[in-house]
């Protein structure tokens, strides 16, 4: 079950979802559409190692946009910072994003009860595209949660990604035991 757009300004009025900043405008019938921030990012190697930190460079889009290309792999920044504290928040992709040929995710669309963070984006194209920060660039919808929750995201000793800040945040892949 999603939440409908009544379930989700309730949640907001009680406090357990937030999304700053936060635009009437941008509540669809079941989800919340989110805009792409000013940071972009792309990893200083060609080749990464997941057994490695891997370093990433930030770079600010211009007023006027900037072109991405096919066979690079960008870290992006949701504009909204964005907290769920009792429903699973998945992150999709708008159909006019995905008519562009752009995706914004290639696993990471779920988020955990307690993310509280701006979102980064696991940006690719199909062919050059142009964009520009603050374009809608995905959807937000929230699911109930069946069961109790023990340790929410953010209280966990080991969360890689509580707290992410609004430019993107490489792969803490490397913190892992493998």
């Amino acid at each position: 079950m999603i939440l409908s757009d009544k379930r989700i300004l309730e949640e907001i009025e009680k406090g357990t979802i937030k999304i700053e900043p936060y635009d009437r405008s941008c509540l669809g019938s079941n989800s919340y559409d989110v805009h792409l921030g000013s940071t972009l990012a792309t990893y200083k190697e060609h080749m990464i190692d997941a057994k490695k930190h891997n370093e990433i460079e930030y770079f600010e889009i211009p007023d006027e946009g900037i072109v991405l290309y096919p066979h690079i792999f960008y870290l992006g920044v949701t504009l909204e910072y964005t907290e769920t504290h009792a429903h699973v928040p998945f992150l999709e992709g708008k159909s006019s994003t995905g008519r562009l040929g752009i995706d914004i995710h290639a696993t990471a669309g779920k988020g955990d009860v307690g993310f509280c963070g701006n979102w980064t984006l696991e940006i690719s194209v199909k062919q050059p595209v142009k964009v520009y920060k603050g374009m809608p660039i995905g959807q937000l919808i929230y699911f109930p949660v069946e069961g109790e929750i023990e340790v929410k995201y953010n209280q966990k000793s080991n969360a890689k990604y509580s707290g992410q800040p609004n430019k993107p945040v490489e792969s803490m892949m490397w913190k892992n035991k493998f």
